[in-house]
């Protein structure tokens, strides 16, 4: 029902000749982002996901329920990244730019649920976020910077 009235509601601005900015399903049809990491969202199960796609497409690449200093094969591949932790004690995933949990760091906060585009997030150190994770631990907090 909402696609129908947001549908209607664009086709009536259009009509008027109001520009309108895109939606999420535009978004999601241009690889940007979308509705994908919400479909993949599910019970809190203990894990950090990553992804090499936008929005969670594809397989993961990276499953943990606890700390990882390497990513190994999934070293700078990550694009999206989800927070299925439990809630409470160790409940924050802190990522790093280097391995060894080194370098900048930028952390994603239960509540967050996920980050899905990290093209527009950076480390504390400066660096893009996107394709530059590569390690991660759980953490109660000590976050200078959280990604969006």
């Amino acid at each position: 029902m909402r696609k129908f009235t947001v549908s209607a509601a664009l086709i009536g601005l259009t009509a008027l000749g109001v520009a309108v900015p895109a939606t999420t399903s535009q978004a999601a049809e241009s690889g940007v982002a979308g509705p994908v990491c919400d479909s993949k969202w599910g019970a809190r199960n203990g894990n950090m996901y990553a992804w090499d796609g936008y929005d969670c497409n594809g397989s993961p690449i990276m499953v943990a329920a606890g700390d990882s200093s390497n990513w190994g094969a999934a070293n700078d591949r990550a694009s999206s990244v989800m927070n299925r932790g439990f809630t409470g004690n160790l409940s924050i995933v802190k990522f790093f730019y280097w391995q060894d949990h080194e370098l900048g760091h930028t952390c994603l906060y239960p509540g967050e649920l996920y980050a899905d585009n990290l093209s527009d997030n950076y480390f504390t150190d400066g660096n893009v976020v996107d394709n530059n994770i590569r390690s991660h631990q759980w953490v109660n907090g000590g976050c200078e910077a959280t990604l969006t």
